[in-house]
């Protein structure tokens, strides 16, 4: 059936794993219908899933160097352009993107169109340079770029800290889906999560991850995209939902006048994250400081998503230049697909529990017949959803109904009535968004440390079994202090991939980008602007999240990027004009960067 080798099979072998995939799915639709249970179905979902993607990772075990850290430069750019799709498809965009724009609206776009905005700077300003230096991991960019053995250590340190960060939410939404699918605590279920996330990554290293990836992709788009599509239909909006859910907007403005909207600070009892509808849908963002905050918001999360290590590391993968330009352009195809539906899916399942009209609805009916539905009672055992009658009248309303945005997704078709056997493909879609992201950054950390900190820094005679020894060892240890933080709930799963893309620009974006475009940029501007960037920005997080301080016009949390980039712009500029400029050969190395054809630096050095 298969000719030739792997490359030149992958259409086959990806097809053949799609059809695979989709009888499975058949199979257990006629399963549910024979009367086999919900909770059976959602576990044999998970199951099949993280087995299917733990049997790639087995498969394609690796004790080469090459193969482990960059898949051996073969990856054709549509499956690259799949596999960094899956790896940006978090269980942020997957789980709780749509979750945000179900409770702040229109605001929370800011995420879809940073995020997308980001790859035109990836694309333009970094990809195909990056590929051209032949590096490994960023810090070995910064390292051969900037020279010396601290400028490696601190974009080590940044690349820790802004992965960290970002792997903590993926095992969170994994915990989620798991604590869902299994009715275990959310506690628990991060580590079932973490354990699926390691099966894919330790054997095989970048190699493994690549491939999963790609199956990944293929099932988290058809999670993502057939219940939106279904309740589009269910509902009488058409085929096409992302071009018809304005309809469905001015629906639920007319139904929110017609309920009212309460204060949540007059609702009592509800905790862990939970929240009640209190902002009006079609009009959450609106006013300048909005505006204001959306667009900072917006800014953090296009310079995070060119500054994200585990994301830069996939166009290492590619075989050219021209291979690296491509493969951002296929990146950002697949991501437009869900990105575009993310809206829909939050605007219809709004409707699914507002709507009078649907047997589905919530709001307005007695709180005793809301309380016995079987989804909700599921996801009220394991404290993502609440309901509390807060004015005595057995009646729900709408500042009742709490739940956490991060099950907004993985609920949708149970929401909405659909067949259990839909919820148990969402919960795959989701665990595959999570994991193939977690992997990413996993390997992304484990790289950094192995490669850079114990090769290049501490042991550089140390031999390839024991460099990949290392690197798996150094997975579970931080997979295990990833599983540990993400069961601590310190802030949702958005919020934790805002801080990991504000860590990540604050500290990395301008050594990155003038070191590529600005050949007078120096190891002392590079080491400046990493560190002051990098502590001006955790500072300024710590005092507004933590220590109580005021929000400086507007910049929360979220968006502390905006404080950490200037100053590590300034910092690295001042420094680099007081400092002697880099010798001919750093400012020749960095105009052969900019040319496409010829060998990579890498390899043109290793050939003197």
């Amino acid at each position: 059936m298969f000719k030739g080798d792997f490359i030149s099979n992958l259409p086959k072998i990806y097809g053949t794993y799609t059809g695979g995939f989709l009888v499975f799915v058949i199979l257990m639709a006629v399963l549910e219908q024979m009367g086999v249970g919900a909770d059976t179905i959602g576990i044999l979902f998970v199951a099949f899933t993280v087995f299917i993607y733990a049997a790639i990772g087995f498969l394609s075990r690796t004790m080469e160097v090459g193969a482990y850290y960059v898949a051996g430069r073969q990856v054709p750019t549509v499956f690259n352009g799949m596999a960094t799709a899956a790896d940006w498809m978090s269980g942020a965009s997957f789980v709780a993107m749509a979750g945000g724009i179900y409770f702040g609206g229109h605001g929370y776009l800011a995420f879809v169109v940073g995020w997308t905005g980001g790859y035109i700077l990836v694309a333009s300003l970094m990809a195909p340079y990056l590929r051209k230096f032949g590096c490994y991991t960023v810090p070995d960019f910064i390292g051969t770029r900037y020279g010396g053995k601290l400028s490696r250590f601190c974009a080590v340190v940044i690349l820790v800290v802004a992965s960290f960060t970002y792997v903590t939410a993926q095992i969170n939404a994994t915990g989620t889906i798991a604590a869902r699918a299994l009715q275990i605590p959310f506690e628990v279920g991060v580590w079932f999560g973490l354990l699926g996330i390691l099966l894919c990554s330790m054997l095989g290293g970048m190699r493994a991850v690549t491939w999963t990836q790609v199956a990944q992709y293929i099932v988290l788009i058809i999670a993502y995209l057939v219940p939106v599509f279904w309740m589009s239909n269910k509902q009488g909006f058409g085929l096409i939902p992302q071009l018809v859910y304005g309809d469905a907007v001015a629906r639920i403005t007319e139904l929110e006048q017609l309920h009212g909207l309460g204060t949540l600070e007059a609702v009592s009892g509800a905790a862990g994250g939970l929240r009640a509808l209190t902002v009006p849908y079609a009009e959450a963002g609106q006013g300048a400081l909005a505006s204001w905050k959306f667009v900072t918001l917006v800014l953090c999360m296009m310079a995070g998503t060119a500054s994200l290590p585990h994301i830069l590391m996939r166009y290492f993968t590619t075989p050219s230049v021209k291979a690296a330009r491509q493969s951002v352009a296929w990146s950002l195809f697949f991501i437009f697909l869900l990105y575009c539906t993310a809206p829909a899916l939050a605007t219809f399942v709004k409707l699914q529990i507002l709507d009078p009209n649907l047997s589905t609805s919530l709001i307005g009916k007695s709180i005793t017949e809301v309380n016995a539905l079987e989804w909700v009672q599921k996801w009220s055992n394991v404290g993502f959803l609440q309901v509390i009658d807060a004015n005595g009248d057995g009646i729900l309303q709408l500042n009742e109904f709490f739940m956490r945005g991060d099950i907004v997704v993985l609920a949708t078709p149970e929401i909405a009535g659909l067949p259990y056997v839909i919820s148990g493909l969402v919960a795959a879609g989701g665990m595959a968004a999570a994991m193939s992201t977690a992997d990413g950054l996993l390997l992304a950390i484990a790289n950094a440390l192995s490669h850079d900190l114990y090769y290049k820094i501490i042991d550089p005679n140390a031999e390839t079994k024991k460099r990949l020894l290392v690197a798996r060892a150094l997975l579970l240890g931080i997979g295990a202090a990833g599983a540990f933080v993400a069961s601590l709930k310190l802030t949702s799963i958005l919020g934790a991939v805002a801080w990991a893309f504000d860590f990540a620009c604050s500290g990395l974006l301008f050594p990155i980008v003038l070191g590529i475009w600005w050949k007078r940029a120096n190891r002392q501007g590079a080491i400046a602007g990493m560190i002051g960037g990098f502590v001006a920005g955790t500072w300024y997080l710590y005092m507004v999240r933590f220590a109580g301080m005021d929000p400086w016009i507007g910049i929360d949390h979220l968006r502390f990027g905006i404080i950490g980039m200037p100053v590590s712009l300034i910092c690295m500029v001042v420094v680099s004009l007081m400092t002697p400029e880099p010798d001919a050969e750093i400012q020749a190395m960095v105009d052969d960067t900019r040319v496409p054809a010829g060998k990579t630096i890498i390899e043109a050095q290793a050939a003197k």
